[in-house]
């Protein structure tokens, strides 16, 4: 069954199968999103998402499915938000050692299958590179997960039309928080960003992969103020949110059930 890992006993745990159990361990972020959204927006939508992601097992009958939630990681690797009021990050070798120790010590109580729910995009190199750590040093079975299915058709059907620029602190995000508590958001402030350093750029395609080498500050508001996001959120709502919540984790249940059939 689905259990929180912090609500457990020690002798509960002492109990769990530790050789087919998943950790599923959410990675947030505490950083700016736009003058709308909340600091919190990725520890947010992982919370929602673990909730979410339950509820989508379930539905397929899997009630018994072996995965403990780890509580979320609630600070990452935000080098990029720095310069923005209110966001926090760490170094990256501060992080690594930070997520390294953690799976050293599910490892050292048995566990093989860890899940990481990569909730904030900056967060994914360094798991990436941990993930190959663990697998060599304890032969133990790591797996990266992403939290938003932001490319499938469902989600970039609640998107605005127009809004081609949608990514980070932008439409969907906001929309997920609002989901989940509507008064964190203040759609009012809301100002639309574009890719003023690399908008001209023809690799550079809308709803890709566009967090590789990219700044915070190259996201500006049509007077050339940086905002550090990307797209207009004053489109979102809460039941767009809804939308993305379900979706994504729908689309990760698969996999999930892939990990769990897992024998290394």
């Amino acid at each position: 069954m689905i259990r929180n890992y912090r609500d457990l006993t020690r002798w509960e745990m002492e109990q769990i199968d530790k050789e087919e159990t998943i950790v599923l361990i959410p990675l947030g972020a505490l950083e700016q999103h736009g003058s709308q959204a909340p600091l919190g927006t990725d520890d947010i939508i992982a919370e929602a998402m673990t909730k979410e992601i339950q509820k989508a097992l379930e539905e397929e009958g899997e009630d018994d499915f072996p995965m403990l939630v780890f509580p979320v990681i609630p600070v990452g690797l935000s080098t990029e938000h720095k310069n923005f009021c209110g966001s926090i990050t760490v170094k990256p070798d501060t992080y690594y050692h930070m997520l390294y120790d953690i799976s050293i010590s599910l490892a050292h109580h048995g566990f093989k299958k860890l899940a990481f729910l990569i909730c904030h995009g900056g967060n994914a190199p360094i798991v990436q590179v941990l993930s190959r750590e663990l697998r060599s040093e304890l032969g133990i079975s790591p797996f990266i997960l992403t939290s938003g299915a932001f490319t499938h058709p469902d989600v970039t059907a609640t998107i605005s039309e127009g809004n081609i620029w949608d990514f980070h602190g932008g439409e969907m995000e906001t929309s997920m928080v609002m989901a989940v508590d509507e008064s964190l958001v203040k759609l009012e402030l809301s100002e639309a960003g574009i890719p003023s350093a690399f908008e001209h750029n023809k690799a550079l395609k809308p709803y890709g992969n566009v967090s590789i080498g990219w700044v915070s500050e190259d996201w500006k508001t049509k007077d050339g103020k940086p905002i550090g996001i990307g797209g207009d959120p004053s489109g979102a709502t809460a039941e767009k949110g809804r939308i993305i919540l379900e979706t994504s984790a729908r689309v990760l249940v698969p996999g999930l059930k892939e990990i769990r059939e897992w024998k290394g």
